[in-house]
């Protein structure tokens, strides 16, 4: 399936409305567009976390209704060209690792946050909606890569970031058992980082920003999501069971690796597709 090109840019009516404006005013509202096109799954999903009633509708659970206008988006962005199906399938993987996590996460002997609404469609005391929440950022990485034609400059040994994005995902897990490293490994994934760069086009300018700093504004921008999804009560922390209060700002760094591991799993995904391409 041929993903259809979506470079805003491209768009003669968007090139005429541009052109009066000083070149300056052009690349930021191109690259505004760009970002609200890239973010086209996670925005239309918090859209229904925003407006779906607590009680859900017609008897049906908000949660089951949220997967169902998830699978509604995926299959409509499928269907109209603006994910291929190779994409789908690496987003489809983001949603098995988060769902795995979530699972892990609200059991009972660990217990860090929870889904306390009823629905159909939870396994494991999870929703399956829950997923889609790490798919989307998945969805935005792979947009944007395709948007804003990302190059990656001095990018570490694919072996070693592949090594570095399984150890943080990982603790995730471990950090309950052999105790939390998160210093240690976000220390090491800087040391790892530290001279890469990402190339991005928003209009006709190309521009850079160190990887880390990336992560850093990508991240803040899901805690600002997840300040609003407890508000919301789509799950809860313990610190917010009587009253609601904001998420930890630790979150973000939390947040930050996890991006970096999302991003490096596209970044190898592509490595191994195009050396199974050369051969």
């Amino acid at each position: 399936m041929t993903v259809r090109a979506h470079s805003l840019d491209l768009d003669p009516r968007l090139q005429s409305w541009l052109e009066p404006l000083p070149a300056s005013m052009q690349e930021l509202l191109v690259f505004g567009l760009k970002e609200a096109r890239a973010c086209l799954f996670a925005g239309l999903f918090f859209l229904a976390v925003l407006l779906m009633p607590r009680e859900g509708l017609a008897g049906i659970p908000r949660y089951d209704l949220l997967l169902v206008w998830a699978l509604a988006i995926q299959a409509g962005m499928l269907a109209l060209g603006l994910e291929s199906r190779d994409e789908l399938r690496a987003i489809c993987l983001f949603h098995l690792l988060g769902f795995a996590l979530e699972v892990f996460k609200t059991s009972p002997a660990i217990g860090s946050w929870q889904y306390a609404d009823p629905a159909w469609s939870k396994l494991f005391g999870v929703p399956l909606f829950s997923g889609f929440m790490y798919a989307a950022v998945g969805s935005y990485i792979i947009q944007a890569w395709r948007l804003f034609d990302l190059r990656v400059e001095r990018h570490p040994p694919y072996w070693m970031a592949g090594l570095m994005a399984g150890a943080l995902y990982l603790n995730f897990f471990t950090q309950h058992f052999i105790g939390d490293h998160r210093a240690i490994l976000a220390a090491l994934a800087l040391g790892l980082y530290a001279r890469t760069t990402v190339r991005f086009r928003p209009l006709h300018h190309e521009r850079r920003m160190p990887l880390p700093l990336a992560m850093l504004l990508i991240a803040f921008f899901i805690w600002i999501a997840e300040n609003a999804g407890t508000l919301f009560g789509l799950w809860t922390y313990p610190h917010q069971m009587g009253a609601w209060s904001k998420v930890h700002v630790a979150k973000w760094g939390s947040w930050s690796l996890l991006v970096l591991m999302s991003f490096t799993l596209v970044v190898n995904l592509k490595h191994v597709r195009a050396t199974v391409a050369v051969r």
